[in-house]
Formats: structure tokens, sequence, C-alpha cells
């Protein structure tokens, strides 16, 4: 009998932690379409009003400016595991820190020194 308990509750807790998976991804996604939906709303209304074509390219600019550096912070920090992972004894890993150290530089320009859009 004991066998048959331990199946059914294993049974009800793969199907919860399945329907549990799958409702959280789908909201995910509902969330991120609506979040895209009102950045191009918002998008739209910048570029019909009179100065807004401007301002709705600076925004662009700006996000691209911020999505350049992560980027480049990325590709510094899968260089130099991978660097650190071919050669264990040398110090070839830390020509990974080039990317990080221009993805920090980015990063932090788009924040502290880049024009703000008001």
């Amino acid at each position: 009998m004991s066998n048959a308990a331990l199946f059914g509750f294993l049974s009800i807790s793969a199907v919860s932690v399945f329907t549990f998976v799958s409702i959280a991804a789908w909201s995910d996604a509902r969330r991120r379409e609506r979040e895209a939906f009102y950045k191009n709303e918002t998008m739209r209304k910048l570029a019909e009003s009179p100065s807004g074509g401007t301002a709705a390219l600076e925004l662009l600019r700006e996000e691209a400016r911020l999505l350049g550096g992560l980027i480049t912070l990325a590709v510094g920090i899968g260089t130099w595991a991978f660097l650190r992972s071919i050669e264990p004894g040398k110090p070839l890993y830390i020509l990974g820190l080039i990317p990080i150290l221009v993805g920090l530089v980015l990063v932090g320009y788009s924040y502290l020194l880049a024009p703000k859009i008001e």
C-alpha cells in the first residue's frame, strides 16, 4: 500500500510542478508582450509629437549604448572563462580582461556621462 501512496504523491507532484512552470512561462510571455506594446506606443507618440522624432532617436541611441556595453561585458566574461579553461597553468585568461574593461567603461559612460534625454 505504501508504494501506491508514494507513486500517487510523486505523480501529483510532477503534474503540479509542470503546471506551475507552464503558467509561469505563459505569464512571463504576457508581461514581455505588454512591455513591448507599451514601449512601441511610447515611441509612436514620441515620433508623432512636433519635436519628438529627435527624442525618440535619442532614446533608441541611449538604449543601444547601454546594450552595447552589456554585450561587450558578457563577451569579456565568456572569453576570460574560455581562456582560463584552455591553459589552466598560464595567465592567458588575463586577455579576457580587455573586453570586460571596455564593457564596464561603456556601461559606466551610459549611466554616468552620457547626455540624458529630457
